[in-house]
């Protein structure tokens, strides 16, 4: 596998420590008549010369070195000149999709630093995924059992042998090699991470409901050093969580909220995680259109996020409490679902007017983030699907950060780090004027222009002073579209990435 990029003069073979100088100029000379631009989800394989080792040889574009045109914010941080980290992962993914049906692939791309051996493994790693567990010729599989299956690996090892996902990747790099074994182990645990919530995500609502998402979470860690904790429907009306009972009244699959903690004796910090875990959305009594529901499925992206990354905290040992908050229900519409006007008695005692029972996510969370926040973390982030105006104002590509300034662009910092396309956006002081009740502290419904600040506006009502970002991924955690670079159609597993990166640096840890 070797890169590709794009130049003022025209394609280039990007020098690799597999090829002499004059192998390089040679496979050069060549692009033009071949076709290849170096353009980015380009790949091409062509045959190997006669006196290597290797039968065929593959082309992946990386794009261009040039600064993007004006507007547009860089992919990552890496040096203006330099080819771009981003773009090695990415190219890495588009190549490994796009030999589905290998075995085994060899990646001779520029892998002199620790980040781009790390960008490579994991775009690769993180690229070779499909979701096979309801597929008929998936023999192993039990179709008919109400459980997901969170293992990555169960899930590809069985689908079809003309598009099984690449099995074994190789990375050639001249970095020591205790060094690279390290961070091809991060890399490893990062995109088992992303794997895991895309598995989540694409399980189907037959098969995943409150109980099961909360039965797949405990097990998912059950050999790791994380202490869970579920409420079932008579504990959360014992204790007074009535947003999350109240939204999941008209379902017959009662809701649940599971508490997860990772607790190293060392640890330098505690960071709560809150994930909206809404296992299908119809809107409720204000019912959503049939178009609008199809991918609703995806609309507890949020809590299977915060469950996988507080699994791969374990698993790296980060020396840093972190404590993952999963608020779950299913929306329903029913004889027994709440009503528009009807007013929910959160926990903590807000008592909340709902306006419309398609604004469900945030009734939800406003129970998980004071349970969070009671437990005075240094701050808490909350991760969710929340609403279609974030795609209408960043498209579906790029998540919306909002919350307290300085953790805000931590978050816009972790994610440049991390490749993942993330935007500061305000909370104007208007939006939460929109939320004014008559009849109860604060309802669900306000301004619809700039609507995704004025979920945000409703949230902060629930966190106090604890310092707080919430992260709203409507458009990127689904895929209606092609595959591009490591993301596939369907679940992306969008922000695993860049909380780990974020948690990572509250721990103190820089590479």
């Amino acid at each position: 596998m070797l890169a590709t990029e794009s130049t003022s003069d025209g394609p280039r073979l990007v020098e690799s420590s597999v090829l002499t100088q004059e192998e390089t100029q040679r496979i050069t000379d060549l692009l033009p008549a071949l076709g290849v631009r170096g353009a980015a989800d380009e790949v091409l394989r062509i045959p190997a010369s006669a006196e290597s080792n290797y039968d065929v040889m593959v082309l992946a574009g990386v794009g261009s070195k040039d600064r993007p045109a004006q507007g547009t914010p860089a992919v990552d941080g890496s040096p203006e000149g330099e080819i771009a980290v981003e773009n090695l992962r990415r190219a890495a993914g588009s190549a490994v999709r796009s030999l589905a049906g290998l075995k085994s692939v060899a990646f001779a791309f520029p892998a002199d630093t620790a980040e781009r051996l790390a960008a490579i493994t994991e775009g690769a790693a993180i690229a070779a995924y499909s979701f096979t567990a309801f597929r008929s010729s998936n023999s192993s599989k039990d179709a008919s059992t109400n459980e997901a299956d969170t293992d990555a690996a169960s899930q590809t090892e069985n689908a079809g042998s003309a598009q099984s996902p690449v099995a074994e990747i190789f990375v050639v790099s001249d970095l020591e090699a205790v060094t690279a074994a390290d961070i091809v182990r991060r890399a490893e645990t990062v995109a088992q991470a992303v794997r895991v919530t895309r598995d989540f995500v694409n399980t189907p609502p037959s098969h995943l409901f409150p109980a099961s998402l909360a039965d797949a979470a405990v097990d998912l860690v059950k050999d790791l050093d994380i202490e869970t904790t579920v409420w079932d429907e008579k504990r959360l009306a014992e204790e007074g969580f009535g947003g999350i009972l109240g939204i999941g009244q008209g379902s017959s699959r009662p809701p649940r909220l599971v508490r997860m903690a990772y607790s190293p004796a060392d640890a330098q910090g505690h960071i709560a995680l809150v994930g909206k875990g809404i296992t299908f959305d119809t809107g409720g009594i204000s019912l959503k259109p049939a178009a609008s529901m199809m991918t609703m499925k995806s609309d507890m992206t949020g809590a299977a996020t915060v469950t996988a990354v507080v699994a791969a905290v374990a698993r790296l040992q980060f020396p840093i409490k972190v404590t993952g908050w999963l608020a779950v229900a299913e929306n329903m519409p029913s004889a027994t679902a709440i009503r528009p006007s009807d007013v929910l008695t959160t926990f903590g005692g807000k008592t909340v007017e709902v306006l419309n029972t398609d604004a469900e996510g945030r009734v939800v969370m406003a129970d998980a983030l004071v349970a969070a926040c009671q437990e005075k973390p240094d701050a808490v982030i909350d991760i969710a699907t929340l609403t279609g105006a974030q795609m209408v104002a960043l498209g579906n590509r790029t998540t919306g950060v909002m919350g307290q300034d300085a953790l805000r662009e931590e978050l816009v910092t972790a994610g440049q780090t991390s490749g993942e396309s993330i935007w500061p956006m305000p909370i104007p002081a208007n939006q939460r004027a929109s939320l004014d009740s008559s009849v109860a502290d604060i309802s669900n419904m306000g301004d619809r222009f700039g609507g995704m600040l004025t979920a945000a506006a409703f949230l902060r009502e629930f966190v106090g002073d604890t310092p707080w970002a919430h992260l709203d991924i409507a458009g990127p955690s689904f895929n209606e579209s092609s595959a591009w670079g490591y993301t596939p159609k369907d679940a992306t597993g969008v922000m695993v990435r860049t909380l780990l990166t974020f948690l990572s640096q509250r721990a103190g840890i820089t590479a």
